[in-house]
């Protein structure tokens, strides 16, 4: 009778279906984005006179191009980056906006071809629409943060936002809902002097950036 039953449950395990997480539409739309974007995002390590400097980079283009924040890596002696994956390059200075944007291009030299980010008009930006930011904040990589879009400064020519922004961000795409760059991290507000975030984050609209990647591309540098 014993091995009857225990006969009975192997079959029953055998055969109970296996049920599949579910998601629902706003968490999928999320997950995917995140899977699309994220090995065009990496981190960035700069050691300075003083110390270390950590941010996050958006690959431009297949050959190694990379954007990032001008603050993460200023006065940098080496720059490391690191890709979803956990592959190590080193990488060099190329070019920082004449503008004085807070922004930076440095360049990686890759075996094979990266995956790069796309770019959507940051003047079709709107209070309230949402987004999603993707950066290493104190060295956690690739993490996925949602909020909206809080405000537009058109004096400053920024965007401010809730999705979490903290130190280790800066240079990390603002992406809308079709996984377009519309922002790049810049800075957080707080009133302990930027240790952490309490939902007041900038970035520089994507525009900005897509100028100045063209500006470079321009001049040929490989």
């Amino acid at each position: 009778m014993q091995k009857l039953i225990i006969t009975f449950f192997t079959v029953l395990c055998t055969f109970s279906p296996v049920f599949a997480q579910r998601y629902n539409a706003e968490e999928q739309i999320n997950i995917n984005l995140y899977e699309k974007i994220s090995p065009a995002v990496v981190s960035v390590l700069a050691q300075l006179e003083d110390g270390v400097s950590e941010g996050t980079g958006c690959i431009v283009t297949s050959d190694g191009l990379i954007l990032t924040g001008y603050h993460v890596i200023e006065g940098a002696k080496e720059i490391e980056v690191t890709g979803y994956n956990g592959q190590t390059y080193k990488a060099t200075f190329v070019a920082k906006p004449e503008n004085k944007k807070d922004l930076a291009i440095i360049k990686i030299t890759p075996k094979e071809k990266l995956a790069t980010v796309s770019f959507g008009d940051s003047e079709n930006v709107k209070v309230g629409q949402k987004v999603l930011s993707i950066g290493n904040p104190f060295g956690f990589s690739n993490t996925l943060t949602q909020g909206i879009i809080s405000r537009i400064d058109y004096v400053k020519n920024r965007f401010q936002t809730d999705a979490a922004i903290n130190p280790g961000c800066s240079g990390g795409p603002i992406l809308n809902m079709s996984g377009e760059i519309i922002g790049i991290s810049q800075s957080i507000y707080n009133p302990d002097h930027n240790i952490s975030n309490i939902g007041i984050g900038f970035a520089i609209p994507s525009n900005e950036a897509v100028k100045f990647i063209a500006s470079v591309n321009k001049k040929n540098i490989k």
